[in-house]
């Protein structure tokens, strides 16, 4: 039986406070549109909580212009810290997440007028398109990369999230790794010390930065509103020793807790993946009921460095509930988009500051 992965659902985010969080998200990347916003139990996390199940509030945004998802997530029954130590390229895990925009220079100057910590000017990155680099309020540090595939035309200055940047022990191993999960096509594959790079920790230090994306990407219900993403890989090559950012830490603390991909037939793929040696490390093994509006099924594997990736294959969530409109994935074939109608009905559930 096979599978699909359509690709990138969406990038999760741990934070210590959901709200301001989740409004500076909303200021600065336009992710007002919430699927989901709701505090619930993790039992399936207890193997990255210590085998405690911890509360946590999670809420699942977009942003109508185009882009994939975040999962803005924050532990209530722990409080969310740093790294104790500051985490840098090449170290193992998720460092930097992309945000996409039409026009970077117009979105840095937005980030710089209303006082966003923007840690580098406007700089070409290694295909020669404008980019930056800012930190969240958290210090999380993002890169907002130069798109052109956006879904609508919507007012703000960046789309939604595009992916992100991955620091690696093995190169060959994850480049592997991810194109077994679709991202197969490499965009560049470079050694060097880069330019762009020159703000970020360690970025004075020369790596191997291989970028990747879909060559053949399946569809699916949000792919008109997600767009293209990528997934790019770091390797230092300065004989550092690598650590990984989330070691010793729990799943919720401050960081990029995971990456998320939307996928079809979750047994099949299942398989695949333990053949592969990459088998699932927790399964809600059947369908996940969040209330009578959402069923999903979620599991969760790790990369060749234990960098968290987690499955969803959705079964029913809610467009606009108010209203009745649902996605029931079970009765559409799984690389139809949505109909345009459906989606941009989005826009009636916005967060308005």
């Amino acid at each position: 039986m096979s599978y699909t992965i359509h690709g990138i659902q969406h990038l999760g985010v741990g934070v210590p406070e959901h709200a301001p969080a989740w409004k500076w998200y909303r200021k600065f990347f336009g992710l007002d549109i919430p699927l989901f916003n709701d505090e619930a139990e993790a039992p399936l996390m207890t193997i990255y909580t210590e085998g405690d199940v911890i509360s946590k509030r999670a809420a699942m945004v977009l942003n109508i212009k185009g882009g994939c998802a975040m999962e803005v997530v924050s532990p209530s029954t722990f409080k969310a810290t740093h790294a104790k130590v500051e985490h840098q390229l090449g170290d193992l895990g998720i460092l930097v997440g992309f945000i996409k925009a039409p026009d970077v220079l117009k979105a840095y100057e937005f980030f710089k007028k209303n006082g966003a910590n923007v840690i580098s000017e406007v700089v070409e990155d290694p295909l020669e398109n404008d980019t930056f680099y800012v930190k969240d309020l958290n210090g999380l540090i993002f890169q907002v990369i130069t798109a052109n595939d956006f879904y609508t035309k919507h007012s703000h200055v960046t789309g939604g999230t595009a992916g992100c940047s991955i620091g690696v022990s093995d190169m060959e191993k994850a480049i592997s790794f991810y194109g077994l999960l679709g991202y197969d096509e490499v965009i560049f594959d470079q050694t060097n010390v880069f330019e762009d790079w020159s703000t970020l920790p360690g970025g004075d230090k020369k790596y191997r930065r291989v970028f990747l994306s879909q060559q053949n990407p399946s569809g699916g219900g949000f792919s008109k509103l997600a767009g293209k993403s990528y997934i790019e890989l770091v390797k230092d090559v300065n004989g550092r020793k690598p650590t990984k950012i989330y070691e010793g830490r729990l799943w919720g603390d401050i960081g990029f807790v995971h990456l998320g991909f939307d996928v079809r037939n979750m047994e099949a793929l299942g398989q695949r993946l333990e053949e592969e040696g990459h088998g699932f490390t927790c399964d809600t093994k059947d369908i996940l009921s969040m209330g009578e509006s959402t069923k999903v099924h979620c599991t969760y594997c790790e990369d060749p460095d234990g960098t968290l990736i987690e499955m969803i294959e959705v079964y029913k969530i809610p467009i606009i509930e108010k209203l009745g409109l649902y996605l029931n994935v079970e009765k559409r074939k799984p690389s139809q988009p949505l109909p345009d109608l459906m989606l941009k009905a989005l826009k009636f559930t916005r967060i308005k500051d």
